[in-house]
């Protein structure tokens, strides 16, 4: 994990240090009392920035080449790319531009969330992402109705303080939760996806030789960063032809089988751990699980007893 700070009254430092940081840019507004505080988390796979800005500030930036989601929490931030002239306050959360286009626009003495990942993430957990039809891409940018927009902004915040910022968070625990807040992305933001209808040639692969083949593979490699697109490759199907073998034949999902199987690798540890030694919010992170309360609970109900007393029994 590689941490960065940035503290400045200086607006060419600034200028400097967010061209740098997100895209090219040039530095306008009314700015007075210019402080800017950057505090940035990053792995290979994200970076996540909380930004708090006293004046305002006008930019003109060119392209990022990453899905760049903000969340604001006070302030404003005013979008006028190409002509718009969207006003996002406390509590929206939003995809500031596309990928691949340049973006301009004002921060009115804000503080707000940054999260910048790869696109390709969003084909990867794609539901669809069938054959030949390419990368999967984002259209719209706020959020298709309000639950969605707390459910992004939420998303956000969990991996910035829980996951990012976890001591003993491991690389499984990291990659699960970018590919969560990808997938988050995919069913909070309008997106090509969307309007993909079913197609019978995935129908028709979503057999039980496909269940079999996809099962197999998760069970041997539920200890690495696996997601949709690599079950439907180990299967050789379609995403949403293991999607739909899963659904019909296991009643579940293709992630929903592979958290069953952590889950059960989980208390597999914990039986054969000695209780002096080992604790359960590390074999937690060992198995992709951020957040012990979420993980005790869902350990419950799928073995009718808290992690803890696995734990214990293993001692007896």
């Amino acid at each position: 994990m590689d941490t960065l700070r940035f503290d400045s009254t200086s607006l060419e430092a600034t200028e400097e240090f967010m061209s740098r940081a997100y895209a090219p840019m040039r530095i306008g507004g009314r700015p007075q009392g210019t402080r800017t505080r950057v505090e940035r988390t990053a792995t290979a796979r994200i970076s996540v920035d909380r930004l708090a800005l006293d004046y305002t500030m006008a930019y003109d930036a060119g392209v990022l080449n990453r899905v760049t989601l903000l969340s604001v929490h006070s302030g404003t931030v005013v979008d006028t790319t190409g002509g718009r002239h969207e006003v996002y306050g406390p509590g929206d959360s939003f995809l500031i531009t596309r990928p691949d286009r340049p973006y301009t626009g004002a921060v009115h003495a804000a503080r707000y969330t940054v999260a910048m990942f790869d696109p390709a993430l969003l084909t990867e957990v794609a539901a669809t992402g069938a054959r030949g039809r390419g990368p999967i891409e984002l259209t719209g940018h706020r959020a298709i109705d309000p639950a969605a927009n707390r459910r992004l902004g939420a998303t956000m915040a969990f991996l910035r303080d829980h996951v990012l910022t976890a001591p003993d968070a491991g690389e499984l625990v990291v990659a699960t939760a970018v590919r969560h807040l990808a997938a988050v992305t995919l069913a909070c933001l309008p997106n090509t996806a969307m309007a993909e209808d079913g197609h019978r040639l995935d129908s028709r692969d979503a057999g039980t030789d496909t269940l079999r083949r996809a099962m197999a593979f998760i069970e041997e490699n539920a200890h690495r960063d696996i997601g949709l697109a690599e079950i439907a490759a180990a299967a050789f199907v379609t995403p949403r032809a293991a999607q739909y073998a899963f659904s019909r034949h296991a009643g579940t999902t293709p992630l929903g089988y592979l958290r069953r199987v952590r889950l059960d690798r989980a208390r597999t540890e914990l039986e054969a751990a000695d209780p002096r030694t080992a604790s359960v919010s590390a074999t937690a992170m060992r198995w992709g699980f951020a957040h012990p309360g979420r993980f005790a609970a869902a350990y419950r109900r799928a073995h009718g007893i808290p992690p803890s007393a696995s734990l214990r029994r293993s001692g007896a």
